[in-house]
């Protein structure tokens, strides 16, 4: 907070006795300790004894009324009267406190531990360390008026710093802090924060005196002059000038000074003209807000001005324009610069539910709604005015409309114009606290009409003559969150149970509503849904306000005094305001509602729907609440339309499976059945889905594939379908050895997960689940396990997917598991779970691996049985996908001769047209390796015949196959050399290659040596004689046209090159009988060719003549 060392101004003028009527009269004694008399000190002695009557009435005074007010009301106010009022002014909640010194609201506990880095820096927490480390001293407390010192500790960087602090306030309000450390921030700062939680926990360990006026009131003037004299001697520094300014003007006659009566004291609390809000610097809050904004992130300065403007509802009506002003102007700068996120954040700030709350307000004077409402108005009609789910317009209903009661309607006929962010503030400011009925619900704790019997769905009363209350439910809570921001929490109490009778009062007739038209709706099977708006994601959170309102009666923060505890007798037998706040909650998150549209709108239903369930996790459960999730889990089952767990859903409603897997946890300890009925009516997720279900889960279907044409589109569906993958798998969990509940579950995940990474992850988990290491592998849960796997297979075999490999391992390890049986039952299907080269390269390769044989503890008969499966697997895969699987196939069929032949006969089969040569080539080596030359050799021949290397190709891949094949055929003898050189002839033109493969063939003699033996001593080939004689010619060929080629685009910088080409032509040319006049030829001809290239042809007489 931006503290300031001046004081703040007095806010009224105090006089002596004899101005007027308002003097107070009497002597004033000195002050005594904050606390009072013993019977009234603190909550320890109000633990021991009744409070006093003084104290209850000096505490709704000072909670209510100025100080200015109660002095004209009585002529003489008691010295103890006013003690205690000054007492009781003080705030006695930390909540408020933690709400200006951090960016929390004040709705989460104080006291809790664990916080995290950025926590324990905000002033709060560091004051709260100030305080418990015994930093704060010299507190005083002078009527309205606390003072102290707080001593900052030094640290390794920092000096110690000893600060002045102060803190004035009204009616249990903070309404102005100054403090020396001269910190700029908009929170309170710690030293702030130490000093007043100081006063909130140790109120009697603070002297109290009265305001300093009344101290001034019991002196003569010889008094007056010493004390004026000695402050000015203690100060003279300080306030020398202003003392001898202020004694000018009151030794003039018609000064300003003395045209007034009395004198300001700043101790004396406010006037009956001053507004009653907690102290917030408006200047620094802009300030904060454009370095907010100007930030450009989009989380970390988002969240901090929601949580900023969180604290809105309860600042003055200039706070509030000025704050939303800036915003909105900031908003239309984003705009320009074309950011949309940011636009959408900014605007969300200055509307909903914050609007709502302002214009609301029930003391609210008609011309400032008006002026807010010209206001708003204003602001709606600017084209950059965000609509309020950020995306599409909402095609909602006007806010006063009534509860729905009757049959739904269509919603895709329905054809409504786009909400701003401020629609529905505007709307509200029609609305008003006028009707008789609705007062009496806020004002009067017993009214009832116990003989009202009107059985129609407007009834005021129920059956029990308890209140009803009839309006668009969130417009009514936004009612009981106006209520609570303004200050009034037991009317926000009394009518928060009148909003939760009456939603109970609905849930019942609805229940009987479905049970008239049951069978006509079943048989449709389709429905419309019944709620256009849901209750929860929805922009003014009426759930997550009436779960709030309620709750905060159960304790209130730690150093509440007196919690809100009105209207107990409109709760049945054994009821408390939590087990309402429960069931409230329960009968928001099971409403069946339509998915917004937009994006943002889509993300803040998931958001709220977790945030309500993160709450309802903190209440224990005990019996009265698991009665409750009970009835609320019945009544969700057998509603139809109106429940989201309903037997009838409609397509685009809101999935439960967050909150079905929130009420399976919660009842599973207590009725497990109606666990598992909740947790598998939740799996559905029909948008998914081709056709709108019946309802009917007796008759599952599978189904695999996604429809990929919905509107709207569901942004969040990742979301949704990972949330309804964590429900299965905690069914799946506690399932565990329960074989028919694990059929059950399956049988719905298979029916209802359409991802196969989701249904791969539940089959892991299930997996891991089995075979824990501290007990005996679960089988049925394994056989689960395998099941799951075998859909992703079924998914995944005709579609990409990167994990596919993964999932293929991972399968045949768990079949492994299961035992051989579901290892053979794989491979017999193999065809509609994996392809060819899965088949082989992983799985059968796995099951014949000596690492399986050892698992699975078999022995020799079944060795061989499984082994035979693995085979004939391999055989179908080579005829199925030769060019991948025929090696594989081969491999694994090597202990068995019969089908070792089958393999090889389907890759002569398929080497004609079915294989390429990389292949052929890849199983001919592993055929010399096996020690099959003659195979070997029949399989290189034919990739031969596939193979094309033109004259430019010298560093092909297939070159070292090529080389490998004429030297096999050369160590075979001279009729397979003759063979295969003219297939070498006429599939590579490349001269270089054509030379190596010559050379080679004349270093040794045919089929007289190993492939990489030295040279022996028989009788060489002749190059004059076939089949050397045609290499010979045609490499001397292809080096004439590899020339002719390369000087069509020869450049200078590749002339050296070309000349040592020339040279390893010219070895060639010359181990032919008449080479060397054959190369003479070629070099002429090439100069009388290219004599052009004058410089080259020069080169070319410097080498070859």
């Amino acid at each position: 907070m931006a503290e300031r060392v001046q004081q703040p101004p007095a806010k009224r003028l105090c006089c002596r006795p004899g101005y007027g009527a308002t003097c107070r009269q009497g002597q004033r004694a000195a002050g005594a300790p904050c606390g009072g008399s013993a019977a009234t000190q603190g909550e320890s002695s109000r633990t021991q004894s009744p409070e006093s009557l003084l104290d209850i009435a000096a505490r709704k005074v000072a909670e209510k009324w100025p100080f200015q007010r109660v002095e004209e009301r009585f002529e003489r106010i008691p010295e103890p009267v006013q003690r205690r009022i000054v007492y009781w002014s003080f705030p006695r909640s930390e909540r408020e406190i933690c709400m200006y010194s951090s960016f929390n609201t004040g709705g989460e506990e104080l006291g809790s531990s664990g916080e995290s880095g950025d926590e324990t820096r905000l002033p709060f927490r560091r004051g709260i360390a100030l305080l418990e480390s015994g930093c704060v001293d010299n507190v005083l407390q002078v009527g309205f008026h606390l003072s102290g010192t707080v001593r900052e500790p030094a640290t390794s960087s920092e000096p110690e710093l000893l600060c002045n602090v102060s803190v004035s306030f009204d009616r249990c309000k903070i309404t102005a802090v100054t403090c020396s450390c001269g910190n700029k921030d908009i929170f309170y700062c710690a030293h702030v924060v130490a000093l007043s939680l100081y006063r909130v926990r140790k109120p009697e360990q603070v002297k109290l005196r009265l305001p300093i006026s009344e101290t001034l009131f019991q002196m003569n003037r010889d008094q007056l002059q010493k004390f004026v004299q000695y402050l000015i001697t203690v100060h003279h520094t300080e306030v020398l000038p202003t003392a001898q300014k202020l004694a000018d003007e009151i030794l003039s006659q018609n000064s300003e000074i003395n045209q007034v009566h009395g004198a300001p004291d700043p101790t004396a609390g406010a006037s009956v003209d001053d507004e009653n809000c907690w102290h917030l610097d408006e200047e620094q809050v802009q300030e904060q807000v454009k370095l907010f904004l100007s930030q450009g992130g989009y989380h970390g300065s988002g969240k901090q001005l929601n949580l900023l403007f969180s604290k809105v509802p309860t600042l003055k009506p200039h706070h509030i324009l000025s704050l939303t002003l800036l915003t909105f102007s900031r908003l239309s700068f984003w705009t320009g610069v074309g950011d949309e996120y940011e636009c959408y954040i900014c605007g969300r700030l200055c509307a909903g539910a914050l609007w709502m709350c302002i214009v609301l307000n029930p003391h609210c004077k008609p011309e400032q709604k008006g002026f807010w409402l010209r206001q708003l108005r204003r602001w709606n009609g600017v084209d950059v005015c965000p609509l309020e789910d950020g995306n599409h317009g909402s095609e909602l209903t006007n806010l006063t409309n009534a509860l729905p009661q009757g049959p739904p309607g269509n919603p895709d006929s329905l054809t409504r114009p786009h909400r701003t962010v401020f629609t529905r503030a505007i709307e509200a400011c029609d609305l008003h606290w006028l009707d008789p009925h609705l007062q009496r619900i806020i004002t009067e704790d017993h009214y009832t009409n116990y003989c009202y019997h009107d059985n129609l769905d407007s009834s005021l009363f129920d059956a029990k003559g308890w209140p009803l209350w009839h309006e668009h439910v969130p417009t009514a809570c936004a009612r009981v969150d106006a209520l609570r921001s303004h200050g009034y929490p037991k009317e926000a109490l009394r009518l928060a149970i009148a909003i939760v009778n009456t939603l109970r009062r609905q849930q019942q007739k609805q229940l009987e509503l479905f049970r008239a038209h049951k069978k006509e709706l079943l048989h449709r099977g389709i429905t419309s849904v019944t709620n256009l708006e849901g209750w929860v994601g929805h922009p003014l959170d009426p759930i997550g306000t009436l779960f709030s309102t309620l709750l905060e009666t159960r304790s209130g923060s730690r150093r509440t005094e007196h919690p809100v505890r009105p209207a107990q007798r409109f709760l049945e037998d054994g009821e408390s305001f939590v087990s309402l706040a429960v069931e409230t909650a329960l009968i928001g998150l099971g409403q069946q509602r339509v998915m917004p549209d937009g994006l943002y709108a889509q993300e803040k239903v998931c958001r709220n729907e977790e945030q309500l369930l993160a709450k309802l996790q903190e209440v224990d459960l005990d019996d009265t609440l698991v009665k409750i999730f009970r009835k609320q889990a019945v009544f969700l089952l057998e509603a139809g339309p109106y429940s989201g767990l309903g037997e009838i859903l409609y397509r685009e409603s809101v999935p439960m499976h967050t909150f079905a897997k929130y009420l399976f946890t919660s009842l599973l300890p207590h009725d497990a059945e109606l666990a598992y009925r909740i947790a598998l009516r939740a799996m559905r997720l029909p948008v998914l889905e081709s056709t709108a279900p019946s309802g009917d889960l007796s008759r599952p279907h599978h189904i695999v594939s996604v429809v990929p044409n919905r509107y709207p589109r569901w942004f969040t569906l990742s979301h949704i379908e990972t949330q309804q993958c964590e429900l299965a798998s905690t069914m799946l969990t506690a399932a565990k050895g329960d074989a028919r509940k694990l059929e059950t579950v399956l049988e719905s995940i298979q029916k209802n997960i359409h991802s196969s990474s989701h249904i791969f992850k539940l089959a892991q988990d299930a997996f891991k689940i089995a075979t824990l290491m501290d007990s005996l592998p679960d089988i049925t849960l394994l056989k689960v396990s395998l099941e799951l796997g075998l859909q992703v297979m079924r998914m995944t075999l005709s579609t990409l997917n990167w994990r596919r490999r993964e999932m293929v391992r991972w399968l045949v390890t768990c079949a492994t598991e299961v035992g051989v049986f579901a290892l053979d039952s794989i491979m017999q299907s193999w065809f509609t779970l994996f392809t060819p080269t899965e088949a082989t390269s992983v799985v059968a390769s796995t099951v014949m691996s000596n690492s399986t044989i050892v698992r699975l503890h078999l022995d020799c008969h079944q060795q061989e049985n499984l082994a035979n499966s693995a085979r004939t697997l391999a055989l179908q895969c080579a005829m199925k996908d030769p060019q991948n699987c025929a090696l594989s196939a081969l491999t694994l069929c090597e202990k068995d001769h019969i089908a070792f032949e089958t393999a090889y006969q389907i890759v002569l089969d398929a080497a004609a047209t079915g294989m390429n040569y990389t292949q052929l080539f890849t199983i001919a080596r592993y055929m010399e390796h096996r020690g099959y030359p003659m195979r070997a050799y029949k399989l290189a021949t034919l990739a031969m015949t596939h193979l094309n290397l033109s004259y430019n190709q010298d560093t092909h891949p297939a070159i070292n196959d090529v080389l490998w094949a004429c030297a096999l055929s050369h160590s075979l003898g001279k009729n397979e050399l003759a063979a295969v050189i003219p297939l070498v002839v006429k599939s590579v033109k490349c001269a270089t290659v054509l030379s190596d493969i010559l050379r080679r063939c004349t270093l040794t003699t045919p089929g007289m040596v190993a492939l990489h033996s030295r040279r022996n001593s028989g009788k060489l080939m002749s190059l004059d004689k076939a089949p050397l004689r045609q290499l010979l010619d045609a490499t001397i060929g292809a080096y004439i046209n590899t020339t002719h080629s390369r000087l069509t685009h020869i450049s200078p910088r590749h002339y050296s090159e070309f000349i040592e080409f020339l040279s390893k032509a010219r070895e060639t040319f010359l181990m032919a009988h008449d080479g060397h006049i054959q190369f003479t030829q070629f070099i002429d001809n090439l100069k009388q060719i290219y004599k052009g290239k004058k410089k080259l042809m020069m080169l070319v007489r410097e080498r070859f003549g």
